[in-house]
Protein backbone atom coordinates (compact mmCIF):
# COMPACT_ATOMS: atom_id res chain seq x y z
CA UNK A 1 0.00 0.00 0.00
CA UNK A 2 1.26 3.77 -1.16
CA UNK A 3 0.71 5.62 1.92
CA UNK A 4 2.09 9.69 2.00
CA UNK A 5 3.18 11.54 4.78
CA UNK A 6 0.14 13.00 6.57
CA UNK A 7 0.66 15.83 9.35
CA UNK A 8 0.02 14.19 12.51
CA UNK A 9 -0.48 17.44 14.09
CA UNK A 10 0.04 20.80 13.42
CA UNK A 11 3.41 22.77 13.72
CA UNK A 12 4.10 26.22 14.56
CA UNK A 13 6.54 28.20 12.48
CA UNK A 14 10.45 27.22 13.04
CA UNK A 15 11.94 29.69 15.07
CA UNK A 16 9.06 31.29 16.34
CA UNK A 17 9.62 30.21 20.44
CA UNK A 18 12.82 32.53 20.08
CA UNK A 19 10.09 35.16 20.40
CA UNK A 20 8.90 34.39 24.20
CA UNK A 21 11.42 33.68 26.76
CA UNK A 22 11.19 30.59 28.09
CA UNK A 23 12.28 29.43 31.90
CA UNK A 24 11.77 26.38 33.90
CA UNK A 25 9.66 26.85 36.89
CA UNK A 26 10.31 27.89 39.65
CA UNK A 27 9.96 24.58 41.98
CA UNK A 28 11.25 21.27 41.09
CA UNK A 29 10.46 18.02 42.82
CA UNK A 30 12.54 16.12 44.51
CA UNK A 31 10.50 12.96 44.76
CA UNK A 32 11.91 9.35 44.89
CA UNK A 33 10.61 6.60 42.18
CA UNK A 34 9.43 4.99 44.85
CA UNK A 35 6.87 8.11 46.02
CA UNK A 36 5.58 7.64 42.66
CA UNK A 37 2.51 4.84 42.99
CA UNK A 38 1.06 5.46 39.21
CA UNK A 39 4.42 4.50 37.88
CA UNK A 40 5.03 1.32 35.96
CA UNK A 41 8.89 -0.23 37.27
CA UNK A 42 10.34 -1.78 33.71
CA UNK A 43 12.49 -4.43 33.91
CA UNK A 44 14.58 -3.54 31.39
CA UNK A 45 16.98 -5.58 29.20
CA UNK A 46 16.55 -6.34 25.42
CA UNK A 47 14.32 -5.81 22.79
CA UNK A 48 13.53 -5.72 19.47
CA UNK A 49 12.52 -2.03 18.77
CA UNK A 50 11.25 -0.93 15.37
CA UNK A 51 9.89 -2.44 12.45
CA UNK A 52 10.36 -3.78 8.65
CA UNK A 53 6.76 -4.97 8.20
CA UNK A 54 6.55 -2.66 4.89
CA UNK A 55 2.95 -1.12 5.75
CA UNK A 56 4.17 2.29 7.49
CA UNK A 57 5.69 5.13 6.31
CA UNK A 58 9.35 4.30 5.38
CA UNK A 59 10.40 8.48 5.49
CA UNK A 60 9.65 8.60 9.32
CA UNK A 61 13.04 5.49 9.28
CA UNK A 62 10.27 3.13 11.61
CA UNK A 63 13.45 0.28 10.42
CA UNK A 64 15.43 -1.50 10.37
CA UNK A 65 14.65 -3.69 13.58
CA UNK A 66 17.26 -3.61 15.90
CA UNK A 67 17.99 -5.00 19.16
CA UNK A 68 17.84 -2.46 21.80
CA UNK A 69 19.46 -2.79 25.55
CA UNK A 70 17.73 -0.78 28.10
CA UNK A 71 18.47 -0.31 31.95
CA UNK A 72 15.64 -0.47 34.17
CA UNK A 73 13.57 2.51 34.86
CA UNK A 74 9.80 3.69 35.83
CA UNK A 75 6.77 5.56 33.76
CA UNK A 76 4.00 6.77 34.21
CA UNK A 77 0.95 4.07 33.87
CA UNK A 78 -1.06 6.71 32.16
CA UNK A 79 -0.44 10.39 30.24
CA UNK A 80 -0.72 12.92 32.76
CA UNK A 81 -3.91 14.13 32.90
CA UNK A 82 -5.74 17.85 33.50
CA UNK A 83 -5.83 17.12 37.39
CA UNK A 84 -2.39 16.36 37.41
CA UNK A 85 -1.13 19.58 34.67
CA UNK A 86 -3.32 21.71 37.45
CA UNK A 87 -1.78 20.89 40.43
CA UNK A 88 2.10 21.62 38.34
CA UNK A 89 0.61 25.11 37.27
CA UNK A 90 -0.77 26.06 40.57
CA UNK A 91 2.29 25.44 42.20
CA UNK A 92 4.93 26.74 39.46
CA UNK A 93 2.51 29.34 38.10
CA UNK A 94 3.98 28.17 34.69
CA UNK A 95 2.43 29.25 31.81
CA UNK A 96 2.41 27.13 28.51
CA UNK A 97 3.76 28.18 25.46
CA UNK A 98 -0.08 28.17 23.69
CA UNK A 99 -0.82 30.38 26.92
CA UNK A 100 2.11 32.76 25.94
CA UNK A 101 1.44 32.75 22.11
CA UNK A 102 -2.47 33.12 22.54
CA UNK A 103 -3.42 30.18 20.15
CA UNK A 104 -2.94 26.53 19.53
CA UNK A 105 -4.00 24.24 16.93
CA UNK A 106 -7.87 22.56 17.12
CA UNK A 107 -8.91 19.79 15.17
CA UNK A 108 -12.24 21.90 12.92
CA UNK A 109 -14.76 19.23 13.57
CA UNK A 110 -14.36 19.08 17.42
CA UNK A 111 -14.70 23.35 17.47
CA UNK A 112 -18.23 25.18 18.19
CA UNK A 113 -19.93 26.74 15.63
CA UNK A 114 -18.76 30.44 17.22
CA UNK A 115 -15.33 29.75 16.93
CA UNK A 116 -15.05 27.96 13.08
CA UNK A 117 -13.55 30.35 11.78
CA UNK A 118 -9.81 29.80 13.23
CA UNK A 119 -7.20 30.12 10.28
CA UNK A 120 -6.85 26.77 8.43
CA UNK A 121 -3.23 24.79 7.94
CA UNK A 122 -2.52 24.55 4.42
CA UNK A 123 -2.70 21.54 3.13
CA UNK A 124 -4.41 20.06 6.22
CA UNK A 125 -7.44 22.11 6.89
CA UNK A 126 -8.70 19.66 9.27
CA UNK A 127 -6.85 21.70 11.58
CA UNK A 128 -7.54 25.47 13.23
CA UNK A 129 -5.03 27.75 14.87
CA UNK A 130 -7.57 29.23 17.30
CA UNK A 131 -6.86 32.44 19.27
CA UNK A 132 -6.93 31.63 23.18
CA UNK A 133 -7.22 27.24 22.49
CA UNK A 134 -4.76 26.03 25.05
CA UNK A 135 -4.57 23.50 28.20
CA UNK A 136 -7.46 24.75 30.04
CA UNK A 137 -9.74 25.70 26.67
CA UNK A 138 -9.07 22.86 24.73
CA UNK A 139 -11.44 23.58 21.81
CA UNK A 140 -10.74 27.29 21.98
CA UNK A 141 -12.93 30.14 23.62
CA UNK A 142 -16.13 28.46 25.85
CA UNK A 143 -14.48 25.13 26.28
CA UNK A 144 -13.22 23.49 29.40
CA UNK A 145 -11.78 20.56 30.97
CA UNK A 146 -14.89 20.47 33.91
CA UNK A 147 -15.49 17.10 33.48
CA UNK A 148 -12.23 15.81 31.67
CA UNK A 149 -9.83 16.06 34.95
CA UNK A 150 -9.19 12.31 34.18
CA UNK A 151 -8.52 13.06 30.29
CA UNK A 152 -4.68 13.50 29.15
CA UNK A 153 -3.24 17.11 29.23
CA UNK A 154 -3.00 18.82 25.43
CA UNK A 155 -1.92 21.99 24.14
CA UNK A 156 0.95 21.02 25.59
CA UNK A 157 4.61 22.20 23.92
CA UNK A 158 7.79 19.76 24.22
CA UNK A 159 8.99 22.57 26.43
CA UNK A 160 5.74 22.70 28.82
CA UNK A 161 5.93 19.29 29.18
CA UNK A 162 9.66 19.28 29.71
CA UNK A 163 9.03 21.71 32.64
CA UNK A 164 6.48 19.68 34.14
CA UNK A 165 8.56 16.69 34.34
CA UNK A 166 11.18 18.66 36.26
CA UNK A 167 8.50 19.95 38.78
CA UNK A 168 7.52 16.22 39.73
CA UNK A 169 11.30 15.10 39.50
CA UNK A 170 10.79 13.63 36.60
CA UNK A 171 12.21 13.81 32.76
CA UNK A 172 10.37 12.62 29.65
CA UNK A 173 11.26 8.56 28.57
CA UNK A 174 13.98 8.13 25.47
CA UNK A 175 11.98 7.33 22.32
CA UNK A 176 13.27 3.51 22.91
CA UNK A 177 12.24 3.30 27.11
CA UNK A 178 9.16 4.40 25.19
CA UNK A 179 8.44 1.93 22.72
CA UNK A 180 9.77 -0.74 24.97
CA UNK A 181 7.34 -0.05 27.39
CA UNK A 182 4.60 0.22 24.86
CA UNK A 183 5.05 -3.00 23.65
CA UNK A 184 4.09 -4.41 26.72
CA UNK A 185 6.43 -6.95 26.47
CA UNK A 186 4.89 -8.25 22.94
CA UNK A 187 7.53 -9.44 20.74
CA UNK A 188 7.52 -7.20 17.26
CA UNK A 189 3.74 -7.19 17.85
CA UNK A 190 2.08 -4.20 16.14
CA UNK A 191 -0.61 -3.27 19.01
CA UNK A 192 0.31 -3.62 22.55
CA UNK A 193 -2.24 -6.14 22.85
CA UNK A 194 -1.19 -8.22 19.55
CA UNK A 195 -1.30 -7.77 15.89
CA UNK A 196 -5.12 -7.49 15.44
CA UNK A 197 -6.62 -3.53 16.21
CA UNK A 198 -10.21 -4.97 17.51
CA UNK A 199 -9.80 -8.44 18.73
CA UNK A 200 -12.73 -10.41 18.73
CA UNK A 201 -14.84 -7.13 17.82
CA UNK A 202 -13.74 -5.37 20.86
CA UNK A 203 -12.15 -1.96 20.57
CA UNK A 204 -8.71 -0.85 22.19
CA UNK A 205 -7.89 2.21 21.74
CA UNK A 206 -9.18 5.60 21.06
CA UNK A 207 -8.75 6.69 17.17
CA UNK A 208 -10.86 7.96 14.66
CA UNK A 209 -13.92 5.69 13.36
CA UNK A 210 -15.34 6.02 10.35
CA UNK A 211 -14.26 8.33 7.38
CA UNK A 212 -11.62 10.84 7.76
CA UNK A 213 -12.11 13.76 8.44
CA UNK A 214 -15.63 14.20 7.57
CA UNK A 215 -17.40 11.42 9.80
CA UNK A 216 -16.40 9.88 13.09
CA UNK A 217 -18.79 7.80 14.19
CA UNK A 218 -16.94 7.56 17.75
CA UNK A 219 -17.44 3.53 17.89
CA UNK A 220 -14.80 2.98 20.03
CA UNK A 221 -16.39 4.80 22.75
CA UNK A 222 -14.85 8.83 22.39
CA UNK A 223 -15.24 11.51 20.43
CA UNK A 224 -11.62 13.69 21.05
CA UNK A 225 -9.78 12.66 24.31
CA UNK A 226 -10.88 9.45 25.71
CA UNK A 227 -9.97 9.23 30.04
CA UNK A 228 -6.05 8.57 30.72
CA UNK A 229 -7.06 4.95 31.80
CA UNK A 230 -9.99 4.36 29.18
CA UNK A 231 -9.60 0.40 27.97
CA UNK A 232 -7.34 -2.55 29.10
CA UNK A 233 -3.20 -1.63 29.94
CA UNK A 234 -0.93 -3.71 28.41
CA UNK A 235 1.40 -6.32 29.99
CA UNK A 236 3.49 -3.67 32.23
CA UNK A 237 0.50 -1.82 33.26
CA UNK A 238 0.15 1.28 31.15
CA UNK A 239 -2.56 2.84 29.34
CA UNK A 240 -2.85 4.35 25.90
CA UNK A 241 0.18 3.82 24.18
CA UNK A 242 -1.78 3.55 21.22
CA UNK A 243 -4.49 6.03 20.32
CA UNK A 244 -5.90 9.10 22.16
CA UNK A 245 -3.09 11.45 22.70
CA UNK A 246 0.11 11.73 20.74
CA UNK A 247 3.24 11.53 22.98
CA UNK A 248 6.26 13.79 23.40
CA UNK A 249 9.76 11.66 24.06
CA UNK A 250 13.07 12.80 24.94
CA UNK A 251 14.82 12.87 21.37
CA UNK A 252 15.64 14.63 18.18
CA UNK A 253 13.91 13.24 15.46
CA UNK A 254 15.68 11.61 12.93
CA UNK A 255 14.93 9.07 9.87
CA UNK A 256 18.52 7.34 10.15
CA UNK A 257 19.82 7.94 13.49
CA UNK A 258 19.25 4.51 14.86
CA UNK A 259 21.24 3.01 11.94
CA UNK A 260 24.28 3.70 13.12
CA UNK A 261 23.97 4.94 16.44
CA UNK A 262 24.08 3.06 19.80
CA UNK A 263 22.31 0.23 20.61
CA UNK A 264 22.38 0.68 24.54
CA UNK A 265 20.53 3.08 26.03
CA UNK A 266 19.84 4.89 23.11
CA UNK A 267 19.26 8.81 23.57
CA UNK A 268 18.43 10.17 19.62
CA UNK A 269 21.08 12.38 18.13
CA UNK A 270 22.63 15.20 19.81
CA UNK A 271 20.48 18.14 18.11
CA UNK A 272 17.78 18.48 15.65
CA UNK A 273 14.73 21.20 14.65
CA UNK A 274 12.07 18.35 15.59
CA UNK A 275 11.18 16.18 18.78
CA UNK A 276 9.88 12.65 18.48
CA UNK A 277 5.99 11.92 18.85
CA UNK A 278 4.85 8.30 19.47
CA UNK A 279 1.73 6.43 19.95
CA UNK A 280 -0.99 8.02 17.40
CA UNK A 281 -3.69 10.04 18.29
CA UNK A 282 -7.92 9.79 18.17
CA UNK A 283 -6.99 11.48 14.54
CA UNK A 284 -5.13 8.43 13.44
CA UNK A 285 -7.04 6.89 10.66
CA UNK A 286 -5.58 4.17 8.23
CA UNK A 287 -6.57 5.94 5.03
CA UNK A 288 -4.42 8.93 5.97
CA UNK A 289 -2.23 8.11 9.16
CA UNK A 290 -1.42 4.50 10.24
CA UNK A 291 0.56 5.72 13.46
CA UNK A 292 -1.60 4.30 16.04
CA UNK A 293 0.85 1.42 15.94
CA UNK A 294 3.81 0.84 18.83
CA UNK A 295 6.32 0.76 16.21
CA UNK A 296 5.01 3.86 14.07
CA UNK A 297 6.71 7.59 14.89
CA UNK A 298 6.52 11.18 14.05
CA UNK A 299 7.68 14.30 15.42
CA UNK A 300 6.93 18.20 15.97
CA UNK A 301 9.04 21.13 16.53
CA UNK A 302 9.68 21.73 20.62
CA UNK A 303 7.12 24.74 20.66
CA UNK A 304 4.07 23.16 18.97
CA UNK A 305 1.15 22.53 20.25
CA UNK A 306 -2.21 20.72 19.23
CA UNK A 307 -5.62 18.93 20.71
CA UNK A 308 -4.04 15.63 20.47
CA UNK A 309 -0.42 16.43 21.57
CA UNK A 310 0.28 15.06 25.52
CA UNK A 311 3.05 13.09 27.09
CA UNK A 312 3.79 11.10 30.09
CA UNK A 313 6.46 10.80 32.38
CA UNK A 314 10.07 8.22 33.17
CA UNK A 315 12.65 8.22 35.83
CA UNK A 316 15.50 5.97 36.35
CA UNK A 317 14.86 3.12 38.65
CA UNK A 318 17.13 2.50 41.62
Amino acid sequence: MTRQRACCSASRDTGREQQLPVTEPSEQGDRAPSEHPSMALLPGGTFLMGTDAGDGYAADGEGPVREIRLAPFLIDATAVTNAAFAEFTDATGWLTLAERFGTSFVFAGLLPDDVRDGRPVPETPWWREVAHADWRRPEGPGSDIAGRMDHPVVHVTWRDARAYAKWAGKRLPTEAEWEYAARGGLVQARYPWGDEREPGGVHRMNVWQGEFPVRDTGADGHLGTAPADAYEPNGYGLYNTCGNVWEWCADWFHPTWHTTGPRTGPVGPPSGDRKVMRGGSYLCHESHCFRYRVDARSSNTPDSSAGNIGFRCAVEAD
